[in-house]
């Protein structure tokens, strides 16, 4: 134990994690003396002769487990970025064991009987408006996880909690195993006809890396998405996208069918079990929207806006992709990315190929930290003192305008074996206030972006650019936390309210004021002009019905899932209902998008996917309040977005912090204006 790093405390720079000494060997050890210490901290809560209070039960329980913490959060941390198989069967072996504690404590029926002593009194305690906010999510968290279950139920609900546990675990495996193993080689040079200097080089890299003839592409977002939307070869992009949207639906050993059937079933019984309807109603209860009816009628009034728009798009690209030789009558899924990336190029004189010179990675991140200092003053700068998991990551300090230490920022960009795709924010610790003294978050952006070549550094999409923002908000949610208590700051917030920071950032990618500051050529470093400029400002309208049916399609499937009690029907046959619905492409068979759909199987948007969408209606607000007060200049907005968003986390109630930054409630004129769905 004394050599076990993880039980020492850190002697790094502001106390970060010493990844260059942690081993694999370390964590289980770790685990396991955290949930020792966590026991004996609960313990003498419990037995505790005083008469329960705010401080000395409330307080004290929040404050427990840092041990444990501060081991999980490297592990899970290094599990989605950095795995391995042998880190994969530690994950396995600790989910329930950690499961097996968390219920340790939400059914200790004496700990339970201490807050809800203390719960009763509440009106009486005269608390500030974060401490009732602790006191108040705290019984809820007891009362939701089954304190008030009889014995027999409760191990019922242990059984159930441990199970899921390792099934969503397994499903991100499953994708994960499926990401890496695929590849599709090419020999032949006239099949890459279309692609890009910079996607070919890529993929001869990919396939010398492997050991393989020709060209490599993968499964991973920088080599699938370029190919989908540039590669000429219509057998092959049907190829690619088969195998794309086949993860986890191969009756193999990775397939996730069974997966998703047991969790969707064990999710219904669990909230049956607490007293709820619905794996959503239970969701739903402690959300901004506050009920599956308010959600379900908020999806369908989307559809309603966007899906004429969405025919009469997809009529205009498939007469586009006729006048340019396709034969057929409709055009298929992957024929989307390919003719509708002509067509920008037709009617607005742009494409990624155009806008990538100027959106070199590390002018983007530059660019981001700018934005950020022009809003709310702050600075950021490397510190390669900080340790790194992978030496591709760049750790940074960040520092209000006074000068004062907020927070260590890690920025991880690049796919690799070991992580899973996707883009992310999580944080390595907190931000809480202990003793008076406020200690300061380790926020961590994954992204998986095109990597550079050999003749190239690495160039962005503009989507790329879009995700790099939208992480980055996140991540302010996070630098910026300023609350008591660790479990209501940050991001520890309803998930509809969770995406507000993040796609407020992503407004500054169209923003001239804030392009001109990043995007720079990068041979010449001529700033973007501004005709570029006026055209992405254009293209943001471009195939927006199209584009909004695909995420109500993903909201919608989510929903049904969990807003309903299980039937047995397939994977496929629910996609078919919600299809009908919202797909205007041909269904395709051998594939299915759940069996990937990570965000609501191995991540925790399950019943709130819709919170993407949800979350528009709030930031399109939201900017519309910048550009009126002065976009980059309105300091005021900055301020008050910092103050009652940023800061504040879970502290008040999602509607009234939105009301204290806006002013009123949101209205979704906005978003609807700015999407082009106006009926």
């Amino acid at each position: 134990m004394t050599n076990n790093p993880l039980l020492q405390p850190f002697q790094t720079p502001h106390e970060t994690a010493p990844f260059h000494l942690i081993k694999n060997e370390h964590y289980l050890p770790a685990i396991q003396a955290g949930i020792d210490a966590g026991r004996q901290e609960i313990d003498a809560i419990v037995a505790n002769p005083d008469a329960p209070t705010f401080a000395n039960t409330v307080v004290v329980l929040e404050r427990s487990g840092d041990l444990l913490s501060r081991a999980t959060s490297v592990l899970f941390n290094l599990n989605a970025a950095e795995t391995s198989p042998e880190m994969q069967r530690i994950v396995k072996e600790a989910s329930p064991l950690l499961t097996e504690y968390g219920n340790d404590i939400t059914l200790n029926d004496r700990l339970f009987a201490r807050i809800k002593a203390v719960y009763d009194q509440r009106v009486s305690l005269n608390l500030d408006t974060e401490s009732a906010m602790l006191l108040e999510k705290t019984y809820k968290r007891f009362a939701r996880n089954g304190a008030n279950l009889n014995d027999a139920d409760k191990e019922k609900l242990r059984a159930i909690d441990k199970e899921l546990s390792q099934l969503s675990l397994q499903f991100g495996e499953n994708v994960l195993a499926e990401t890496n193993e695929y590849v599709m080689t090419v020999t032949d040079e006239a099949d890459l006809s279309g692609l890009p200097d910079f996607v070919l080089e890529a993929a001869k890299k990919t396939a010398d890396e492997k050991g393989l003839t020709g060209w490599a592409f993968t499964l991973q977002a920088p080599s699938y998405g370029p190919f989908m939307q540039y590669a000429d070869n219509r057998t092959l992009r049907e190829t690619l996208y088969r195998a794309y949207n086949g993860r986890g639906f191969g009756s193999n050993a990775t397939d996730n069918q069974a997966n998703i059937e047991r969790m969707v079933q064990l999710r219904y019984d669990r909230a049956n079990l607490l007293g709820y309807q619905t794996h959503a109603d239970f969701v739903l209860e402690e959300s901004m929207a506050g009920s599956s009816q308010k959600v379900t009628s908020f999806l369908d009034e989307l559809v309603q806006y966007a899906r004429p728009a969405a025919e009469r798009q997809l009529a205009e690209l498939t007469s586009f992709a006729k006048s340019c030789g396709f034969t057929g009558d409709q055009i298929e899924q992957w024929d989307y990315s390919y003719y509708a990336d002509k067509l920008k190029k037709q009617q607005l004189d742009l494409d990624d190929e155009m806008l990538k010179p100027y959106f070199k990675l590390d002018n983007v991140v530059e660019g981001v930290f700018a934005v950020a200092n022009k809003l709310f003053g702050i600075t950021v700068s490397e510190n390669k003192d900080i340790p790194v998991y992978n030496p591709e990551v760049k750790a940074y300090e960040v520092f209000d305008q006074n000068g004062q230490f907020l927070a260590v920022f890690y920025g991880d960009y690049f796919p690799r074996p070991g992580k899973r795709s996707g883009a992310w924010m999580n944080d390595v610790q907190g931000q809480r206030i202990v003793n008076g003294v406020n200690l300061r978050p380790h926020i961590v952006n994954v992204c998986n972006f095109t990597r550079p070549t050999d003749t190239k550094p690495s160039l962005l999409t503009f989507y790329e650019v879009t995700t790099l923002f939208h992480e980055f908000g996140h991540a302010l949610h996070g630098m910026l936390a300023n609350g008591q208590y660790e479990s209501l700051s940050g991001t520890n917030v309803p998930r509809d309210f969770v995406e507000l920071p993040s796609q407020v950032m992503e407004n500054w990618c169209y923003a001239p004021e804030a392009l001109h500051l990043f995007a720079k050529h990068y041979l010449t470093g001529e700033v973007i002009p501004q005709t570029l400029v006026d055209k992405i400002r254009a293209s943001q309208n471009f195939m927006a019905g199209i584009a909004t049916l695909r995420q109500l399609r993903f909201g919608i499937t989510d929903m049904y899932f969990h807003d309903r009690q299980p039937t047995g029907e397939s994977v496929t046959e629910i996609e078919s209902h919600v299809d009908a619905l919202v797909n205007l492409f041909p269904q395709v068979q051998g594939t299915s998008f759940s069996t990937a759909f990570s965000h609501i199987f191995a991540g925790g948007y399950s019943a709130g996917y819709y919170s993407y969408k949800w979350s528009e209606v709030l930031d399109a607000d939201a900017f519309e309040f910048f550009q009126e007060k002065g976009g980059l200049n309105a300091k005021e907005v900055a301020q008050k977005f910092r103050q009652n968003v940023l800061e504040r986390g879970g502290s008040e109630k999602p509607m009234e912090l939105y009301k204290k930054f806006r002013g009123r409630e949101p209205s979704p004129k906005a978003m609807l204006r700015r999407s082009g769905l106006t009926l």
